[in-house]
Formats: structure tokens, sequence, C-alpha cells
């Protein structure tokens, strides 16, 4: 059963480029593929503002997204001095920080080390998220209590927060060592429906690892908060205390939603880095406690298919697929078993905020 994915040239859009994905032959994939058209099914809205990641070209630049989050912070913080928060009990919220370029991004030099995230300010981006939304089964009172207006604010809080992470990695690696760059492609819909994994999904977990190969596809992460991988690399394999444990969530989902790496192969035993930042990840595990090995720890990637390349794009060859999809950075419909779904905006649309928000409303109204 083949899956297609219709790209189009949000500029010219008279040209699509369809991309073939081929399923594994696993019981993780076959549920995914259930999971998927069960959403093709309701047609439910993609959200295309959170879809295209490190891609150094193209409308959502660094630029923008900077301009996108302070203008969402914003809207937090003009709330927040609204007192509602304050009357409910609440702690105050006082972020009012202006985001540019310069201050989410370490300044690029001639070292190829230089450049990339500024892990101090998007640290304190993500925690600033966290606050406010809570966990999935946990939302805080600051996001239950804000208006359709705020608690979209906030959900872009975070999804701006990892665009931009994956962006300036990109930037840096386009200039010193191009043919390393990280695009990838995070498809997810709005209110998407999750469902839990069982023991014979997590052993991809352990076939897998965290293994990425250039057009393999990837469950989505479709859950909040920090992965110890993640709290590793950020906060340089610190000690672990019960506030950053609090933090750390171990995968528990699966949804219709799906990854596309459209990086290069990044794999244990293959480049020495990998290998090497791998054996000291999971000597810091060891260290805290954990046992590298537990399935129930979700430590890595679930690989559900990959992409046919040739069919696709006609050739194998990395960069030059970057460059036809560069120019198509935009789902126009997705095709599975005969189910058809044609989404025809775009972030750049003018009423696309307000169309989001009005999807999410069913959601927002059951916090109320």
């Amino acid at each position: 059963m083949t899956i297609v994915i219709t790209l189009r040239n949000p500029l010219d859009k008279e040209k699509l480029l369809p991309v073939y994905i081929e399923p594994n032959d696993t019981q993780l994939s076959q549920d995914w593929i259930a999971a998927l058209k069960i959403e093709l099914q309701k047609n439910s809205p993609l959200e295309k503002n959170y879809c295209w990641h490190g891609w150094p070209s193209g409308g959502r630049n660094l630029e923008y997204l900077c301009k996108e989050l302070s203008r969402h912070t914003q809207t937090v913080y003009h709330y927040n001095d609204l007192g509602i928060w304050q009357s409910a009990g609440l702690a105050n919220i006082k972020i009012n920080t202006v985001y540019t370029p310069q201050t989410v991004m370490l300044p690029l030099t001639d070292n190829p080390s230089s450049g990339g995230p500024n892990h101090e300010v998007m640290n304190e981006v993500h925690n600033y998220f966290e606050h406010l939304q809570g966990t999935v089964e946990n939302l805080s009172s600051y996001y239950k209590l804000a208006p359709p207006n705020v608690k979209y604010a906030i959900r872009q809080i975070n999804n701006l927060c990892h665009e931009i992470e994956t962006l300036c990695l990109s930037l840096r690696k386009q200039k010193f060592k191009p043919e390393w760059i990280r695009p990838s492609q995070i498809t997810t819909f709005l209110n998407a429906t999750r469902y839990n994994l069982t023991d014979e999904h997590r052993q991809g977990f352990m076939s897998n690892g965290h293994d990425r190969k250039f057009a393999h596809v990837y469950m989505h992460w479709t859950q909040i908060g920090k992965t110890l991988l993640e709290v590793f690399r950020d906060e340089g394999a610190p000690h672990l205390n019960q506030a950053t444990c609090d933090a750390i969530t171990h995968l528990q989902y699966f949804s219709g939603e799906f990854d596309i790496e459209w990086g290069r192969d990044v794999c244990y035993g293959k480049h020495d880095w990998h290998t090497q930042e791998q054996d000291a990840f999971y000597a810091w595990l060891r260290r805290e406690g954990y046992d590298p090995f537990d399935p129930s720890l979700s430590l890595g990637y679930l690989e559900i298919g990959v992409v046919d390349l040739q069919r696709s794009f006609g050739t194998t060859n990395e960069m030059d697929i970057w460059a036809q999809m560069g120019e198509y950075l935009d789902i126009y419909s997705l095709e599975i078993d005969n189910v058809k779904v044609i989404y025809d905006y775009s972030w750049a649309d003018e009423d696309h905020e307000q169309r989001q928000i009005q999807f999410l409303m069913p959601g927002y109204n059951s916090y109320v």
C-alpha cells in the first residue's frame, strides 16, 4: 500500500510534485496506516506552519520565525497584564523579549564550530512554554484559563522554538558543510487522535535506536516534554534532579502523524562523531540509573516506512533531491488506499491563523 504526498510550489500553485512512501512490513506501520487513514477520512487539517524544518532557503527564514515568536510571546505577555491568571492565584508571567536572529543564533564566524542555536535563549523559551502548557495528561491552569488566541500563541511558542533550533543548525551546515544540512518534514494534524504504544511497537526502538536515514519515515513524537537525549545534549550531561526528571517524557503514544528525514544518514558505527556521542549518552544514562536498552524509555526513533526516491525524483542523490524539493515546500494533498484529501491553503495566507484557531476550537472549548 503506497502513500502519496503531493507537494506544491507555493509561488506557482500549478506546479505539483508527487512523493511516494512505501510503509514497512511491521505491526507499528500497519497501525500507523490505519491511524493516518482515519485522519484523512475526518479531513483533519494539516498544521502547515510546522512542517518544514532545517531548510535554509524559503519564506520561513530566521527573520520571519523570530518575528513570529516575538509576536506570540507578546500575546501571552499582554494577556498576563490583564491580571486574570493572578486573580486565580497563579504566579505572574513576565517575559517581554523581542527575539532576533542575533539573539536566537550564536555568531557565525569562520570557525566551523561557531553558530548554531543559542541554547541558553532557546531553553528559556521552551521552559516558558512548558510552564504555560503543562503536559498532555496535566494541562496547566494557565492554559485552561486562556482564551483561544492565547492558547494558540502558547502552542506556537513551542512550534517556533523547535523550528528555529533546526534552522540555526542548518544555516551553520550550509556555510561549512552544505552536504550535511539536516532538512526534515514534520507532517502533523490539528487535534490528531493518539493511541497507546504497545510493547511490540516499542521493539522498534531496539532495532533502530537513534539512527536516522535519508528519505526514511519515522513516527512523529506526539507529546510534550524533553527526551533524555535532549537533556543530555542541551544541558551538558547533567546530574539529574527531580525538576529535570519531571520534565523528561518517554513516548507513550502514536498517531497518524509522521516525519520524513531529508538529511543524510546518521547511523551508529557509520560516523565516528555520532558513535562517540551515543556511547557517551549511554554511559551518562547508566550513571543516572537508566538502562539504555529498556524499550519503555523510548530511546530513539520508530521507523515506519521509506520514500521511493527513483519513482518520486528520478534520482537518489541527496543534493539533487534537495534542489527539487526546495521549490515545493507545501503539502497539497495526501492519499492512501483511495482516500485523498486536498489541503488548498498555506501558512502564508492572510486568514491562516484564524482558520487554525477555528479548527482548534473544539479542543479549546473542552478545557473551559
